[in-house]
């Protein structure tokens, strides 16, 4: 009987049924009038075949083993602990990690797992951990996929560092800024603004060529008053963990295109799956709306005490006649000038130093890197 309860456990998801009846033995014929029985009835379905007595314990047990499939079976990606979690939540008492281990590798549904070689392995992330929510946004693209009707489709992640807690997965159109804004507002709107957003050093998020590598869509960012936080180039375990939820999305959604579906699997990584790392509680029990609130983009950046100079379309700026360039993703911005020393001006977007402008030569000098602006 044993030997018969392991057999339809397999047969649920077997690759080759008729390879597993001739393993137990068996012919199609019986195997399928087995796996048939099973899912009409279950174990009761099956006790016909064998002749021994049947306690209540067996009873109660075999209910535990057909709620663990079922689980599994509703949620294909999540491990034992997992499972035992949502079990508890729903049951009460609930068996040990172990006993559910047995049942998922009995049934023949645990996925192994690719060992990673040692330098892969172990390696630090680089970077500060965000110690509440809204601390840090992480934003990314998915590698994309074709969809069933041979449309390229590339969704766009964004994801609260410290909860979990995933705030978008949308298919957009293109990668232009305005499409992202266009994508960002109502993130911002429903969710507040962030204290930073972390992001790779690829377009449209930073520039190569940009002062401090800033795009137009991260300049945006800026003017928002989010700081900006960039993983090292080529490194991507610099943001692992959002990268692991991309191997998620990779696993349970690629070829959709539907937003319905994207939203339908949002809600259940945030409301239904529990985290190991956020003691077993799902995203949506720890994250909070960011107490500063989005209210639209100002027209334009102010600097108390301090002199400005709108970028034009081009990139440059006018100062005292002179044609000086600074960087086209912050055209329709201005900067403010901070005297430093004797002909010298520390230039400002925002709170970013920027570079420095020596009137003597008409030249800007940029900022090798991101400096907060002094209080």
């Amino acid at each position: 009987m044993n030997q018969r309860k392991e057999f339809v456990l397999r047969a649920l998801h077997t690759g080759n049924f008729r390879e597993l009846c001739q393993e137990y033995g068996i012919s199609t014929k019986t195997g399928y009038k087995w796996r048939e029985r099973f899912l009409r009835f279950g174990y009761e379905g099956m006790s016909e075949l064998s002749r021994r007595p049947h306690s209540h314990a067996d009873e109660l047990a075999e209910a535990v083993i057909c709620e663990i499939i079922r689980l599994k079976n509703a949620h294909p990606r999540w491990g034992p602990r997992k499972l035992r979690d949502i079990y508890r939540r729903l049951h009460g008492q609930v068996p040990s990690e172990s006993s559910f281990k047995r049942v998922l590798e009995r049934a023949g549904l645990v996925e192994k797992r690719r060992l990673r070689r040692r330098s892969e392995a172990g390696q630090i992330r680089s970077g500060r951990k965000a110690s509440a929510p809204n601390e840090i946004w992480s934003v990314d693209f998915k590698g994309w996929w074709y969809g069933a009707d041979g449309r390229r489709c590339e969704p766009l992640t964004v994801r609260d560092e410290y909860t979990r807690y995933v705030l978008e997965v949308r298919a957009v159109a293109d990668a232009r800024t305005q499409t992202l804004k266009a994508s960002f507002e109502p993130l911002f709107e429903r969710y507040g603004l962030p204290q930073a957003i972390r992001s790779d050093n690829g377009a449209p998020f930073a520039s190569s060529t940009g002062v401090l590598g800033l795009s137009q869509l991260s300049a945006w960012w800026v003017v928002l008053g989010i700081d900006l936080e960039r993983g090292r180039p080529g490194c991507p375990q610099d943001n692992g963990a959002h990268e692991r939820l991309h191997l998620d999305i990779e696993r349970e959604l690629r070829g959709e295109q539907r937003q319905a579906s994207f939203d339908e699997w949002r809600r259940t990584f945030n409301e239904e799956r529990p985290h190991e790392a956020l003691a077993m509680k799902r995203p949506a029990e720890i994250y909070q709306t960011s107490p500063r609130k989005f209210g639209g983009t100002p027209q334009d950046l102010s600097y108390p005490r301090m002199k400005s100079r709108r970028v034009q379309r081009a990139g440059h700026i006018v100062v005292n006649s002179q044609v000086v360039f600074i960087s086209q993703a912050l055209a329709g911005w201005s900067v403010g000038f901070e005297p430093c020393e004797q002909g010298r001006f520390n230039v400002y977007f925002g709170q970013l130093l920027i570079g420095q402008y020596d009137e003597n030569t008409a030249a800007f000098e940029r900022s090798g890197s991101p400096q907060k602006e002094p209080a």
